[in-house]
């Protein structure tokens, strides 16, 4: 994935290193890569550590630019990549949010155990790739109309319960309650909202999954209680964003930025990062754009939780409710937000960008429901085909240090064409149909590009946030069918 880095990274302890801000004329701060000794080498694999030195030059950064441990090279700021910006003297970058905004996860428990879904898994995933569409350009069952559009993008995952699919107290345990303010259609390019249209209630292809998973190990009982999981359970996790909306708005308004830059007198080393103040035309169009995409994506997943309900309603011929179909939290990645943080004796309200990275806030947050204020908020970390996922819980260190953050995933060790080049001639299917997972995918490219050693060690990134402080482990689960595209 590119030429090795070479750059200057000083030991601080056993999971951080520090890119000094000396080391490029132009950093106005210091960047930090959370890693171990083994997992640093793989991240000098390529030019990723380069990106963290080059966002820490963005005007207004506060504290340190940030990697979390699944950091690999991306568009702008590194997939994995977190950063501070003061809301008056910052600025606001599509590179920092990402192509696929608020690509996210959501987890739904049931009152289902290993032994009630044996002989079924290949029935449940069926019917799960029957009522979901999945693939590139996979088209919704909905038909929506462009006033229904404009009402999702500013409603989010209110939209959906009020029409019928799902429960109220989805959007109570949905990040934001599934919708942010400040959201604008009117933000929106004609061209984000054809392809928002037809798009929504879709899974799309890549790394975005459905994953029927059982509860493998508990790390943290009381935690776990409080989270409604136990050994042995069966758990449903929903991977996938935006989709065509979201990745136009990220194109649209990089082309606005690069445009707007002179004229603010911003100079960034990579282009990629273009950038306009917090409080300017541009910025300002940019997060109402940005945040209607996130709306949509947490409306795009409560359809998909109201299907895979449907799916199990079918299989069991029982209600949802009676299986406890309960969701236990979604999560964002690929987002920015206006948030209060204390920087150094400071409370300040920042844009905070996390690229490939989740938030983790500590108990006693404000802005977490209620039910999980004294353990800090859920957070999901989803393994990639055939790999462990994980829960874990936000932590007051989290809050002090990476601004609420942790890692969202286990992060690429290759680039989806030196993964096809690595799985040619094999069957990815038939691999881990021998480790008991079924899957269903609309091809097999996705299968080959998505292998399980294209990823980073999941167990080996997570035990890193956890040691480092960033979120407790709460749960493990394993997969035992999955759903791509």
């Amino acid at each position: 994935m590119g030429e090795s880095w070479n750059g200057p990274l000083e030991r601080i302890d056993e999971y951080r290193w520090l890119i000094p801000d000396s080391y490029e004329k132009g950093m106005r701060v210091a960047g930090l890569i959370y890693a171990d000794s083994k997992m640093i080498e793989d991240v000098r694999q390529d030019q990723a550590p380069q990106q963290v030195a080059n966002v820490a030059h963005l005007p207004g950064i506060v504290g340190r630019s940030m990697a979390m441990p699944d950091i690999h090279w991306g568009y702008g700021f590194p997939i994995g990549g977190v950063a501070g910006f003061d809301c008056e003297a910052g600025v606001i970058s599509p590179g920092g949010v990402g192509y696929d905004i608020n690509c996210g996860v959501r987890l739904v428990r049931t009152n289902l155990r290993t032994e009630d879904v044996r002989g079924k898994i290949e029935a449940l995933i069926e019917k799960l790739f029957q009522m979901v569409p999945c693939g590139v350009g996979s088209t919704s069952k909905l038909r929506l109309s462009k006033k229904d559009e404009k009402l999702v993008l500013t409603r989010g995952s209110a939209w959906a319960v009020q029409q019928g699919f799902g429960w109220q107290e989805d959007v109570e345990l949905t990040e934001e309650r599934g919708a942010m303010d400040g959201a604008d259609p009117d933000a929106l390019s004609s061209r984000a909202l054809e392809r928002g249209r037809p798009q929504l209630g879709t899974l799309g292809s890549g790394n975005h999954f459905l994953e029927i998973q059982k509860v493998e190990e508990i790390f943290d009982e009381k935690v776990a209680s409080i989270f409604g999981i136990e050994k042995g359970q069966i758990v449903v996790m929903i991977h996938t964003g935006s989709r065509g909306l979201g990745y136009q708005v990220c194109d649209d308004n990089i082309d606005s930025m690069v445009r707007a830059m002179n004229r603010y007198g911003i100079k960034i080393p990579d282009k990629q990062l273009a950038c306009a103040p917090v409080d300017s035309p541009e910025g300002r169009r940019y997060f109402a754009a940005m945040a209607a995409a996130a709306n949509y994506a947490w409306t795009n997943r409560q359809l998909i939780l109201h299907w895979v309900r449907e799916s199990f309603e079918a299989v069991f011929g029982e209600s949802a409710e009676r299986l406890g179909m309960h969701m236990i939290y979604d999560v964002a990645h690929n987002i920015a937000k206006f948030e209060q943080h204390t920087v150094g004796q400071e409370v300040k309200r920042l844009v905070v960008h996390r690229k490939g990275a989740t938030r983790a806030f500590g108990p006693g947050h404000m802005e977490i429901p209620e039910k999980y204020r004294e353990t800090g908020q859920p957070v999901l970390i989803p393994g990639d085909m055939g790999t462990a996922s994980y829960i874990l819980a936000g932590t007051k260190k989290a809050m002090d240090e990476s601004l609420g953050s942790t890692c969202h995933g286990a992060g690429r060790v290759m680039s989806r064409r030196k993964a096809l080049k690595a799985t040619r001639g094999r069957s990815i299917r038939d691999e881990l149909m021998k480790k008991g997972i079924y899957v269903q995918s609309r091809g097999n490219r996705t299968l080959f590009e998505e292998a399980p050693e294209a990823y980073k060690d999941i167990d080996r990134v997570v035990d890193i946030v956890h040691r480092a402080g960033l979120s407790k482990k709460v749960a493990r689960m394993h997969p035992l069918g999955v759903v791509k595209g």
